[in-house]
């Protein structure tokens, strides 16, 4: 998961994010699995993080090439240093790419509820896909952590912290599972399927920081950091969960 039209002043600790990715990596361990691969496709890791998904990637396709978008200049260093040649990186933003060619199928995972403008964003990934080409992806959708929002809500509220620049209310684009089914057939997709699916996952205070409340931390001095984390995890009590609400994505081109 990184930034892209909804939080693009924001850049991430991509060592501290590939270290605490675990939810994220087991996530997308099962959107590959609704991803079939015949191993000699171009496919586009669309939010590529640190790489470590990304080479899952690479791996299922031995004859074929992975390239991995990331609007956050140090995950794509990161995420370049971790796997070489393997694979080709780009920092982009996934609402306005551009590829030189098609490619023949689009994964992602935990990045589209960081962009602002889904329209958009569907009609970029639709235009580089291929005709037949495949999008399986999945990202916070409608509800996704409510308990970490009204906590970040109630701390905002204390003296200490309510002076602090409030990020803005689009930072994330948690969508319903029927406006994405509308924006993907808008953006030409067929053979849409869209659904929600609630997790509970643990957490640490390092994941909260790294992940979560990131685009709060931007407005707060670097001193300030550690209150604002530890009072949120007070907050949100113990043992420390996020109540995560994930939405898939199955499309494809029309042949």
């Amino acid at each position: 998961m990184s930034p892209a039209a909804a939080n693009a002043g924001r850049d991430w600790d991509a060592a501290s994010y590939d270290r605490i990715s675990d939810p994220q990596y087991s996530w997308a361990l099962e959107v590959l699995e609704r991803l079939p691969l015949a191993g000699d496709e171009t496919v586009l890791d669309a939010g590529c993080g640190s790489g470590r998904v990304t080479s899952l990637l690479v791996e299922r396709v031995p004859r074929g090439r992975v390239i991995g978008v990331d609007a956050s200049e140090s995950m794509v260093e990161h995420a370049r240093r971790a796997l070489g040649h393997r694979a080709t990186f780009l920092a982009a933003d996934l609402a306005e790419l551009v590829l030189a060619d098609p490619v023949d199928a689009i994964f992602s995972n935990a990045v589209f509820h960081w962009v602002g403008d889904h329209e958009r964003l569907f009609r970029s990934l639709f235009e580089a896909l291929r005709r037949g080409g495949r999008l399986t992806a999945q990202c916070g959708g409608d509800g996704n952590v409510a308990s970490l929002r009204r906590a970040v809500r109630e701390i905002y509220a204390q003296d200490g912290f309510a002076s602090a620049e409030h990020p803005s209310r689009d930072t994330w684009n948690f969508a319903t599972a029927e406006e994405t089914h509308g924006r993907l057939e808008g953006a030409g997709f067929v053979g849409v399927e869209t659904w929600l699916e609630a997790r509970r996952v643990g957490v640490d205070r390092e994941f909260l920081r790294t992940v979560t409340l990131g685009p709060h931390l931007a407005g707060l001095p670097a001193h300030r950091h550690d209150a604002f984390v530890d009072a949120v995890a007070a907050e949100l009590g113990e043992p420390l969960e996020l109540d995560y609400v994930r939405l898939n994505i199955d499309a494809r081109r029309r042949r």
